[in-house]
């Protein structure tokens, strides 16, 4: 729900902004189409415990009001910038516009018209009063705009001359679409005229959600420029090193390919490229997590790793980018990353029935107590499963409070702060959550499909994800890094490692 605030404000900008051409499936000139229940209607269902617990709570109401008045100001920025849009108090005037977007019923639809322009047209249920505040507000920024009452509705058409979204949009208030929240987003043609969107490299989005019962079901797909190229060979699970109690587990395959072509993993290349990746995590201690890989040959898989690893954190240390010294060390063909505070990160080889693996463990791994549930095989079964993944959301939020604090810590970025709008809001709801289950299959040569369970729509790292992003400081950016230390302390950290040399010895 945080990420509505974003997506809205995006919106809202696309005024007649040209845009390179680009097919998209499976609507070729769709930019975005969002509809929102509204809080008010939503609070009101009888099932909508799920829903209040996350966005009504006291907690989330500040950081909703946080993060309006963040996108209030960038947003007038923005349009100032890039649209020449200069409106005295322009944040003033379009935050409580904000406000109208998380409370009331709206259906948005952006799409690219001819000559490269973007129309946007926005269909609001407001109180006359609300309306009244919209259009003015509005006016100064968009010169072409129109704003027509429907029954109750508002009907804001950024440039109706172009396509008559907004006619089109009063159409189908009888019938709006089902569920409570629906998006369809093509996000290659967003980061043209948003460049940060660029980097994730995320295909066209379309997501649904609904609350049948006191859980969220999220469904939906991805569409693809190109055909996929996955291969999903067999799934080779580590069956004695994983085992029960856990409070999580992940599964992938088929991303060897990707893996392969990704600029930031040239430097990380095991070879042959690994196709499958196994995540659990175990109650207690906040550091018993572990990843396995299957590989041919485990032993071999160790000393690559280790002549990876070695010089990337040497550079690191001597660039002064860790707050701490860590120098990865092997013996007796297991790697330890020797000076990381707290926890206790090693990589070794398994060899079992079901074949070789290299294990990263942050903490020791116990004997197996009792074999894997069939469930879970069950599970792994299903028909082209890409991704599985399965949490106790409210045991893998503490664990990985830790962890990722520990992590922002040692890599020089700024812990979130306990006292944020953000972290409180995540310690309210963090408690209620109970399991998570996520599964994305392979539906179409450019086309998986998404399909999740849960009773607080993010899972625990994606929650700490969203909440270090909506305190960043340059929010909706999300820039978190500290200051850079001092010459005199990068020429310390230099001298020292140009000593210890990048084998660690």
């Amino acid at each position: 729900m945080k990420l509505l605030n974003l997506l809205i404000g995006l919106a809202v900008v696309s005024l007649s902004l040209p845009l390179a051409t680009r097919a998209a499936l499976p609507q070729p000139d769709l930019l975005m189409q969002i509809y929102f229940a509204g809080a008010q209607k939503i609070s009101a269902a009888p099932n909508s415990v799920a829903f209040t617990n996350e966005f009504c709570s006291t907690e989330a109401v500040a950081l909703r009001n946080q993060t309006a008045g963040k996108l209030s100001v960038w947003l007038a920025g923005w349009l100032q910038q890039h649209a020449g849009a200069t409106v005295p108090d322009g944040a003033a005037k379009l935050r409580p516009l904000f406000d109208d977007l998380q409370s009331a019923e709206f259906l948005l639809e952006m799409r690219e018209a001819a000559g490269g322009q973007v129309e946007t047209a926005i269909a609001i249920k407001l109180p006359p009063a609300r309306a009244q505040l919209w259009e003015a507000n509005l006016k100064p920024f968009f010169a072409t705009a129109s704003f027509k009452p429907a029954g109750g509705w508002l009907i804001f058409d950024s440039n109706p001359n172009l396509l008559g979204l907004g006619n089109k949009l009063a159409q189908r208030l009888a019938t709006p679409p089902a569920g409570w929240f629906a998006i369809d987003v093509n996000w290659p043609k967003l980061a043209q005229w948003y460049p940060a969107f660029k980097s994730l490299e995320l295909p066209e989005t379309q997501l649904t959600v609904t609350a049948p019962d006191n859980d969220f079901r999220i469904n939906g797909k991805f569409y693809f420029p190109e055909n996929l190229t996955i291969n999903l060979e067999p799934w080779r699970v580590p069956t004695n090193t994983i085992h029960t109690p856990f409070n999580s587990f992940t599964a992938v395959r088929g991303f060897a390919g990707w893996y392969r072509s990704q600029p930031w993993a040239q430097s990380l290349q095991l070879s042959p490229t690994p196709n499958q990746l196994f995540m659990w995590s175990m109650p207690g201690p906040p550091f018993r997590t572990f990843a396995a890989i299957p590989v041919p040959d485990a032993d071999n898989a160790v000393a690559q790793a280790y002549g990876l690893l070695s010089p990337i954190f040497y550079l690191a240390d001597g660039n002064a980018e860790l707050m701490a010294p860590i120098v990865p060390v092997q013996t007796n063909n297991v790697i330890r990353l020797t000076g990381l505070p707290f926890a206790g990160v090693v990589f070794r080889p398994i060899k079992e029935a079901s074949g070789q693996f290299l294990l990263g463990e942050a903490f020791p791994n116990t004997p197996r107590s009792s074999p894997l549930p069939p469930e879970l095989f069950n599970r792994l079964a299903t028909k082209n499963l890409v991704y599985y993944h399965f949490e106790v959301t409210a045991d893998r939020i503490p664990q990985l409070l830790q962890m990722s604090q520990l992590g922002l810590t040692v890599t020089r970025h700024k812990q979130l702060d306990a006292a944020s709008a953000s972290y409180k809001w995540m310690q309210r709801i963090g408690a209620l959550f109970t399991y998570t289950d996520t599964e994305i299959t392979e539906s179409g040569q450019a086309e998986l499909t998404f399909a999740r369970k849960t009773p607080g729509i993010f899972t625990a790292a994606e929650l700490f994800a969203v909440a270090n992003w909506l305190e960043a400081k340059d929010f909706p950016g999300c820039d978190i890094k500290l200051p850079p230390p001092s010459e005199r302390y990068k020429q310390a950290q230099q001298r020292k490692f140009h000593l210890l040399g990048p084998t660690g010895h």
